[in-house]
């Protein structure tokens, strides 16, 4: 999790409670280096509307998310890579991984096709600084022809 910087001192049950009737939308690769700065690189796949409460009791460490539908029809074809959540004036909250692997969420479909169903099944916050892609991946604009960053 990658908390935007209005809210670094929240716990996570006051971060689970801002999110009352807002958003989590799913992005592709190339998410921004902070959850400030601004979403330019990737495509928007799919975007989730939170219930209120946002969030039911954790059950063996997952959250259990509560939204207005699950699945969702998808609006973009890509991969999952990051999801943006806010509240529900707009504020952006946190950013989470997302996809396969470990990642904070997880979908029952690898990929988004326009208008096919995007189901989130998994939800988990993993402390900042935790994620699994590499720091130079981060903010990344590939392009054809270039190769991607390489570890040294």
């Amino acid at each position: 999790m990658n908390v935007a910087l209005a809210f670094v001192e929240c716990s996570v049950e006051e971060l689970k409670a801002l999110l009352d009737g807002g958003s989590l939308s799913v992005y592709s690769v190339a998410r921004p280096l902070t959850a400030d700065a601004p979403v330019d690189r990737s495509g928007l796949l799919a975007t989730f509307t939170f219930a209120a409460p946002a969030f039911a009791a954790a059950a063996d460490g997952i959250e259990q998310p509560l939204f207005i539908a699950n699945p969702v029809a998808a609006s973009s074809v890509g991969t999952p890579g990051f999801a943006r959540a806010l509240k529900a004036d707009g504020t952006v909250v946190a950013d989470f991984s997302a996809g396969p692997g470990d990642r904070e969420i997880k979908f029952r479909e690898v990929s988004c096709s326009p208008g096919a169903p995007v189901t989130l099944f998994r939800f988990k916050f993993i402390a900042e600084g935790s994620w699994p892609e590499k720091p130079e991946y981060y903010d990344t604009k590939p392009r054809a022809g270039y190769a991607l960053p390489r570890n040294p």
